[in-house]
């Protein structure tokens, strides 16, 4: 099977260098493999992506010299494609619709875990639905969807940088959301449905989505979809030892190359090492 990559910038800040550094790695395997690089933007969230971060993005890219075959697509333009996965996970039963409160899913929470992604509460059993629920629903709009984990079961797959790895459904992570209540696909969802797509056979990204990836494979299993090989990168961390974000204007790409640096040597201030002294 020809080798098909991806890079999936968000749109809702100026793209810093641990996103680049990720973004040059897909780019360098597509490139080792001979295969393709599809640029994909991630601009679903109608509050927070903005047209101009869009554009900065693709000149950031151009400007570190990453190169792709297909793209951009803008996963905004795709609502057709999300709709027709959702449609399929709520006919097979797996998806349900969530009526509970923020506050008590909070309150009957299982203990939070507390990692890169943020502290998030298993979501509590006895707050599901009966089996079944959901299926005669037209659309997903105007209510929380959850995709309903296998408990106990042990989600398994190997990683090329961090190698075997293991999660267990409903202690490592509960029931997850796949559709928003304010009408929006939920990244779980809607990278699946666009990988699936797309045909992506390697997702490189960073390892602060390890834990995305054992969801993930429920939601293929679900689709009868064969999963991508996985990547997930080391993240750049500022003075305090937390992952970069958007946030620290002093790693952006953009940021460093109005001081004057060359794209070798943003790339180069990656290093935790440069990373913290920038930041600091």
């Amino acid at each position: 099977m020809r080798y098909r990559g991806r890079i999936a910038p968000t749109p809702t800040g100026d793209l810093h260098v641990g996103h680049a550094r990720t973004f040059v790695s897909a780019w360098r395997r597509a490139e080792a493999a001979h295969g393709e690089l599809v640029l994909r933007i991630e601009d679903l969230d109608p509050l927070r992506c903005r047209l101009e971060y869009t554009e900065r993005a693709i000149e950031d890219l151009e400007w570190l010299g990453v190169r792709w075959t297909e793209g951009p697509v803008h996963q905004s333009r795709r609502r057709d494609v999300y709709e027709s996965v959702w449609r399929r996970l709520r006919d097979a039963g797996v998806i349900y619709a969530c009526t509970a409160s923020r506050r008590e899913v909070r309150d009957a929470a299982h203990a939070p875990h507390d990692d890169e992604e943020g502290t998030e509460p298993i979501f509590p059993p006895e707050l599901r639905p009966a089996l079944g629920a959901g299926r005669d629903a037209a659309s997903p709009a105007g209510v929380v969807w959850r995709f309903r984990v296998p408990d106990g079961e042990v989600m398994r797959f190997s990683d090329a940088r961090h190698g075997a790895q293991r999660f267990v459904a409903g202690v490592d992570f509960g029931d997850f959301v796949v559709w928003r209540k304010d009408d929006v696909p939920a990244y779980e969802l809607a990278v699946v449905a666009d990988d699936v797509a797309m045909g992506i056979t390697e997702v490189v990204r960073g390892e602060d989505l390890l834990r995305s990836t054992a969801r993930q494979l429920l939601i293929y299993r679900a689709l009868g979809a064969t999963p991508p090989a996985w990547c997930h990168l080391p993240l750049v961390r500022d003075a305090h030892g937390r992952r970069l974000a958007k946030r620290h204007d002093a790693l952006s790409v953009r940021e460093l190359r109005a001081r004057g640096l060359t794209p070798e040597e943003v790339l180069a201030s990656g290093s935790d090492g440069d990373a913290r002294r920038a930041s600091a």
